[in-house]
């Protein structure tokens, strides 16, 4: 009989794959078709990519709204059309005279709520077209402007290379960064050109480096059968949820998608965010939320346990 893997695989992702190749390698390794990703990276970026397998992939919005943590480095002294080391150089100056102390002070302007233009190289969608595209066509659109939070952000490298000034940094961010657009902004505020020349996701998703898996290693865990141990399960993936028991005697409405009274849920749910829901003997049951005007709670996403 065929394994049918259900969960979050946290994948590795090796640079020069894009997060569909990855998918697509994960697919024949695991011999399944349902796998989403919960984020793009770029082809020439490392890191976290948590895959969700089978019925996980009905979590993968509430995954990929989870802030997000990387380690970059970017070069004072040159800057590219693609924001990166990928693309064409368009200036160059000598950033020789940039102090660690200037660096470190600029960076703290980073921090919160900040406004970034997106990169011409990147995937929004203008007017039904991709940036993208409409850069490789030589062209250059207006883009708007969109708030995103920066929660830290710290120095943790500084270098010359030539007339070069690399700063290194870890940065834990919102949904929606360009790690790239940073970058170049934190070179404009020193007065430099600036690119980006490395990037490694470090966390998405809750999901740290540490616990991620290369493709060999998927591979290897898939022949001895030992991959489900690695596997983290949607409630677990989803635990920034407050956790909630449906009473028994209401145990198989729930599953139905029956809306429940506030009594027949424990605790009290006391607000109109999403909630983990369990029956009495810990069986995960799904995603539920409070309805605002009836207090009632709904089912979002119900996860019939197999057993049923």
């Amino acid at each position: 009989m065929k394994k049918t893997w259900e969960g979050i695989l946290p994948v590795y992702k090796p640079a020069g794959f894009t997060s569909h190749d990855v998918v697509a390698k994960t697919r024949r390794l695991l011999g399944m078709k349902r796998i989403g990703h919960t984020g793009t990276l770029d082809p020439q970026v490392t890191g976290v990519l948590p895959l969700c397998l089978g019925r996980a992939t009905r979590v993968v919005e509430y995954l990929q709204e989870r802030p997000k943590e990387y380690h970059a480095t970017l070069r004072l002294g040159i800057s590219t059309d693609t924001e990166d080391m990928t693309g064409k150089v368009v200036e160059e100056a000598d950033a020789q005279a940039v102090t660690e102390e200037e660096a470190v002070a600029v960076l703290q302007h980073f921090t919160g709520v900040i406004s970034q233009v997106p990169p011409m190289y990147s995937a929004v969608k203008v007017e039904g077209k991709r940036l993208y595209e409409l850069a490789r066509e030589g062209k250059t659109v207006e883009r708007k402007s969109r708030e995103v939070t920066i929660y830290e952000l710290e120095i943790n490298g500084f270098s010359k290379t030539g007339t070069y000034t690399d700063v290194s940094f870890r940065v834990l961010c919102s949904k929606g960064t360009y790690i790239r657009t940073l970058c170049v902004d934190i070179g404009r505020e020193l007065g430099y050109p600036s690119t980006m020349v490395r990037l490694e996701r470090t966390m998405s998703a809750g999901i740290t480096a540490d616990r991620c898996l290369t493709f060999e290693e998927i591979e290897r865990h898939v022949a001895d059968a030992s991959l489900g141990e690695y596997l983290i399960s949607v409630d677990q993936a989803v635990s920034f949820m407050p956790a909630h028991t449906v009473v028994n005697e209401r145990t198989a409405a729930a599953l139905q998608g029956q809306r429940l009274s506030p009594q027949a849920v424990v605790p009290l749910v006391d607000h109109n965010l999403p909630i983990r829901l369990y029956r009495e003997d810990g069986q995960f049951l799904g995603i539920f939320g409070r309805e605002p005007e009836s207090h009632a709670v709904a089912a979002i996403k119900v996860f019939l346990p197999e057993q049923e």
